[in-house]
């Protein structure tokens, strides 16, 4: 592949990697936990924090990465405490990228793993919680098995949309070639400039290919974990 790829366009698809891989693994705790709430507990404001979660899929991206400039930006409130208490800066740097990736691609997994959880029958804990078991090792030894299915599928999903995100991190991050510069970024880079189309449909195969075995990595484990 790197005989194939240009310097510059290995580059992004590295970085694309990189990003989606770290965004789905950060996601993946906050993911289960709302999706678990959304699916077991009631509360008040619970359709308001449905609504924030699934916000990202109906908003633009555009604008989704606008506030994410306001909110983590040099001058945004989250990002001037980031940046005195921690030392860390997102936006214009890689890990920006992992944040707008991530937002970008939570509801989905959380989808996936609430429809996987509405499955699961309660009766199964309350009988796991009749036999001493705490709620701790109800999760961990029900639960969870049961879940597994959905809960590799939503990250999976969530990884494949990582890759492909592109509004909302060229608006939070730019397009800095080694820095910010995703796959997508870099198709867009490519078609701005003449003679570019070469190395952009390169990289279009490339994403289709990681999309395409993404989506069929998660049938296969699903099924399997579904079997046994």
């Amino acid at each position: 592949m790197t005989a194939w790829l240009g310097p510059d366009e290995w580059q992004a698809v590295a970085l694309s990697l990189r990003v989606a891989v770290v965004a789905t693994l950060i996601s993946l705790p906050f993911g289960v936990a709302a999706a678990y709430a959304l699916a077991r507990w009631e509360f008040p404001g619970k359709q308001l924090f449905n609504g924030l979660i699934h916000l990202p899929l109906v908003l633009p991206p555009v604008v989704t990465g606008y506030l994410l400039l306001l909110a983590f930006g040099p001058q945004g409130p989250a990002g001037r405490f980031l940046e005195a208490a921690f030392g860390v800066s997102l936006a214009f740097r890689w890990t920006g990228a992992v944040l707008a990736a991530a937002i970008m691609a939570f509801p989905l997994m959380v989808r996936a793993i609430r429809l996987a959880l509405e499955t699961v029958d309660p009766k199964l804990e309350s009988a796991a919680a009749t036999l001493g078991a705490g709620p701790r090792q109800i999760f961990l030894t029900v639960t969870l098995p049961l879940l597994l299915p959905g809960l590799i599928a939503g990250a999976i999903l969530a990884f494949a949309k990582a890759m492909g995100e592109f509004g909302a991190t060229i608006t939070f991050v730019s397009n800095i070639p080694g820095e910010t510069q995703t796959l997508p970024s870099a198709v867009y880079a490519f078609l701005q400039v003449p003679g570019g189309e070469a190395a952009a449909m390169r990289l279009v195969i490339i994403s289709v290919i990681v999309s395409m075995g993404a989506l069929l990595a998660s049938e296969m484990l699903a099924r399997r974990v579904a079997r046994k």
